[in-house]
């Protein structure tokens, strides 16, 4: 569903938010570790994540990624989807097709519409704190 590039950085927002949390500022070696992803790749992702303003980047010896406290509640997994993959996620075929509309429908146009609307508002309705305090209390993780 996602781009690698999108996976990588949803779980490197979620990282860095539980370490902004604790006032922590993490390095691109640590995320890349952390997410498990090619530190390359890695700095791609998180420099589209901050010219989109999801999250902020520190330069020098106490450098490194981080999000305002105060703003990790507004972050919503739409805004992280938007900076890396845009909004084809809302509109593509589900078969993949370059054409495929009300007018001329593949053949899961409509089941497929269905699940792109509740996709949507997982995405616009999902925030990082709630996905960082789920990690923190051990609901859910992010690394096996």
């Amino acid at each position: 569903m996602f781009s690698k590039a999108c996976e990588y950085g949803i779980k490197a927002s979620i990282f860095i938010a539980l370490n902004s949390y604790k006032n922590v500022r993490v390095s691109l070696k640590a995320i890349a570790k952390e997410i498990n992803s090619p530190e390359a790749f890695t700095a791609k992702i998180l420099q589209d994540l901050v010219r989109h303003h999801v999250i902020n980047s520190t330069k020098g010896a106490y450098g490194g990624f981080e999000i305002e406290k105060e703003l990790i509640s507004s972050v919503k997994l739409s805004h992280i989807v938007n900076a890396i993959d845009g909004d084809a996620i809302y509109s593509g075929c589900g078969l993949g097709l370059h054409t495929c509309d009300e007018s001329h429908p593949c053949p899961v146009h409509d089941k497929f519409k269905v699940v792109r609307e509740e996709l949507k508002s997982m995405l616009e309705n999902t925030n990082l704190e709630e996905l960082a305090l789920n990690i923190k209390s051990g609901v859910s993780f992010l690394k096996v």
